[in-house]
């Protein structure tokens, strides 16, 4: 069969930075096509030119047989190509069915959609409601919707992009089920994931690109995990290596019998939390989106107060009635989910999206005044260490990765020596070069003396860091076991809500 597309040549420039350098690629109708790369090597501007979302500087798009420009994502649409970003397009104020119908070209399109979401998201194993608010919806069940819009079109040609990097394993397990029978139906999917067992499981070949060009193509079953890395960055890649500590100090962070009310219809309240992590050790917490994470983040970071000023004490002194600027002076960082938006700022530069939240523990202002020179060095000091892929500290926050973006976050936190550091899904979104980064990162600040808390549904993660691991459901936290002691089985009765809580 003739490809279902052919990419020849395509070139993209933007100021000061090559994305796309003669980009060719073939993908075959049925087909699951992976696209490899780093953080920043061009893969993310290739798929939005093939969805209309940037036009190409130089090249061909060849569609069915016929070269076609596609001027607009409406244009891509109508052609049967779909799309799902990393980042989610959703208006946080509308309904799940609203927004999926912003989407929809006519009213005739939009007839019984309330119906065809509950039909299509339950078929495919991605439940949503289509009543529900977007606020108040976790970041797992807003990539639902994003994967759910697309599927409603019946494309020819499906993108995705890292569509699983908020999924647990089993969402994640039945995503690749329903992708597997929509290439078996006619449906071609272009798949990128620095996730790479998962690569080597689902997709059948794979382009890899390096600083925008493309550098090898391969089958994925046919190389392992390494292999792939090493292609991806172009070096030996070597995993940090696990690590078990003895943990002997007093407690860091100690909170007590949190509870917490839902502040909105559809969230998760906070049922008799508690637990501790001591100086050096690092306290992996697992569940399924929507669990309670987000509410927890919010209460240990301060934006969320406790009912109690002794719920939450950092080196014994008690901050559940501190707000994050008073945390954060007695050595409190974080590192929130959501990094567009709520870790950073997008139109604001990285040098002041640094001043943000470093600002007391960097001592960044003086007599009311930013101290830029101090600000900048720390931005730059963080692009350096933790090898962001950015054009200075003056870029803007949305100029940047998501995985580059990530890094600068995290680095930011770590420069600013914390006494405790609270981190949600820390490697989101990231290739597997810069997940080592941050993981060493997050080792070496706890071998520092640091208390860490990382949240994350990855349990691959939370396996290679965490010393001790613990699992919200509906709200309760389980008693936190040794990682060594902790088997996959007993972590998944514990997501699931099965098995007993503390």
């Amino acid at each position: 069969m003739p490809p279902l597309v052919e990419l020849a040549g395509i070139t993209k420039r933007f100021p000061g930075c090559l994305a796309n350098d003669s980009v060719s690629l073939t993908i075959a109708p049925r087909q699951i096509h992976a696209l490899l790369g780093e953080n920043g090597a061009g893969k993310s501007t290739l798929v939005k030119i093939i969805s209309g979302v940037l036009h190409q500087d130089a090249g061909q798009i060849i569609w069915c047989g016929t070269e076609v420009t596609i001027r607009d994502p409406a244009h891509a649409r109508a052609l049967g190509i779909g799309m799902v970003f990393q980042h989610f397009s959703l208006f946080e104020a509308l309904t799940v069915a609203e927004n999926i119908a912003l989407g929809l070209g006519t009213a005739r399109e939009r007839v019984g959609l309330r119906d065809r979401i509950i039909a299509v998201s339950l078929s495919y194993g991605l439940p949503v409601d289509p009543d529900r608010v977007v606020h108040d919806l976790s970041v797992g069940e807003r990539q639902r919707i994003e994967i759910v819009r697309c599927l409603l079109r019946n494309p020819k040609l499906l993108i995705m992009d890292e569509p699983t990097s908020v999924l647990t394993p089993l969402e994640a397990e039945t995503l690749f089920a329903t992708l597997r029978r929509l290439a078996s139906e006619g449906c071609s999917i272009l798949y990128i994931s620095h996730k790479l067992d998962e690569v080597r499981a689902l997709c059948d070949v794979a382009t890899i690109m390096r600083q925008g060009r493309v550098v090898a193509h391969c089958v994925p079953r046919e190389k392992t995990t390494s292999e792939l890395a090493s292609l991806m960055i172009g070096r030996d890649f070597l995993p940090p290596a696990s690590r078990r500590v003895s943990v002997t100090g007093a407690p860091r962070l100690v909170v007590e019998h949190l509870s917490l009310a839902a502040t909105n219809p559809f969230g998760t309240a906070l049922r008799d939390v508690s637990f501790s992590v001591a100086g050096g050790e690092i306290l992996g917490i697992a569940g399924i989106a929507g669990n309670g994470q987000g509410e927890l983040m919010d209460a240990l970071s301060g934006e969320i107060l406790a009912p109690a000023a002794d719920a939450i004490r950092l080196d014994a002194t008690p901050i559940g009635k501190t707000g994050p600027h008073g945390r954060r002076r007695l050595g409190g960082c974080f590192v929130p989910e959501e990094r567009n938006g709520h870790g950073a700022v997008a139109g604001m530069s990285l040098a002041e999206n640094f001043f943000l939240s470093g600002q007391l523990r960097g001592v960044l202002a003086r007599f009311g005044l930013i101290r830029r020179a101090r600000t900048t060095d720390f931005a730059d000091r963080v692009i350096s260490r933790f090898d962001v892929r950015a054009s200075g500290t003056m870029a803007e926050a949305k100029s940047l990765s998501g995985g580059n973006l990530q890094k600068f976050l995290v680095g930011r936190e770590m420069l600013l020596d914390p006494a405790v550091l609270v981190v949600s899904q820390p490697s989101w979104g990231v290739d597997a070069s810069a997940a080592q980064a941050i993981h060493q990162a997050i080792l070496a600040l706890a071998a520092s003396g640091a208390a860490i808390v990382v949240i994350s549904q990855d349990l691959d993660e939370i396996m290679l860091l965490a010393d001790r691991i613990a699992v919200i459901a509906a709200g309760l936290l389980s008693d936190p076991v040794p990682v060594a002691e902790a088997t996959r089985e007993q972590i998944g009765l514990l997501m699931g809500g099965v098995a007993s809580h503390a």
